[in-house]
């Protein structure tokens, strides 16, 4: 009798091991710094971003001269021209605000640029990561960039540069 037992716990065992599914994890941030054309596209798109910020802020200083201006003459103004000049300061305020929007609104030109450049390569990585799994019989490939839900993480089981090197990098 004690030997059935043991014989069927240690097939409940084997069993259980068996069927053990295997993780790996990915740091797509390590990736992505590997890989040259992110850093290019980077590089773009910060400097985009920096012409259209320097460009609001130049319209921003141009309103604040505006109102400058209009406070300073706005005794000598009659009701009608300090009613015109108000409107023409808050029509300017509103098309750069309009513009912002248009820039860096969440469907504004950075960010339809952002997508143009970077989303290929996340695209590439993402499909490589899946062709890992397929090859490995991995489970489960957690990212470690976002890193909120890894407390530990074994270096052995890192495919990072396996996916670089899958990739053509390195």
């Amino acid at each position: 009798m004690k030997r059935i037992l043991i014989l069927a716990l240690t097939a409940i065992f084997f069993t259980g091991t068996s069927n053990a599914q295997k993780f790996a994890f990915v740091d797509t941030e390590y990736i992505l710094r590997n890989i040259p054309s992110y850093e290019a596209a980077q590089d773009e798109i910060n400097s985009i971003s920096e012409a259209w910020e320097a460009e609001i802020q130049e319209e921003y200083a141009s309103i604040e001269e505006m109102y400058k201006t209009y406070k300073a003459e706005r005794v000598l103004l009659s009701e009608e021209m300090r009613q015109k000049r108000e409107e023409e300061i808050l029509n300017k305020e509103q098309a750069v605000k309009a513009l912002q929007q248009k820039y860096f609104g969440p469907e504004g030109e950075l960010f339809k640029k952002r997508e143009e450049l970077v989303k290929p390569i996340q695209d590439a990585i993402y499909n490589t990561v899946k062709e890992l799994s397929a090859e490995g019989g991995y489970a489960i490939i957690f990212d470690t960039a976002s890193g909120a839900s890894i407390l530990y993480s074994n270096p052995r089981y890192d495919k990072s540069d396996e996916i670089l090197q899958k990739m053509g990098y390195k």
